[in-house]
């Protein structure tokens, strides 16, 4: 069988104000026309741009993305068309 690649049909990004140096955008993504994801985060980290999944703080203080890519290559995917969409509109 052949595997279906989804595609991301539309993104939504609202940049965020200076107060967070680190933090650039909220990004919203829709995959497929029938799905939406909302609060990826465009984050500027020590090497550069990166789309950080939603997450959720869990008891002991750290953080656990509770929506992610499954593989390498769905996360790369994931990350130049949404942070090249982000330095389109920058």
């Amino acid at each position: 069988t052949k595997k279906k690649i989804m595609t991301i049909t539309n993104i939504i990004i609202k940049k965020v104000n200076a107060s967070n140096e680190h933090l650039k955008a909220v990004v919203s993504v829709t995959l497929d026309n029938c799905f939406v994801l909302h609060e990826l985060k465009i984050v500027e980290g020590q090497k550069g741009l990166f789309v950080a999944m939603p997450s959720r703080q869990l008891a002991d203080k750290t953080f656990r993305d509770i929506v992610h890519p499954i593989n390498a290559e769905t996360r790369k995917m994931f990350e130049e068309i949404i942070i090249s969409k982000y330095l389109e509109e920058c």
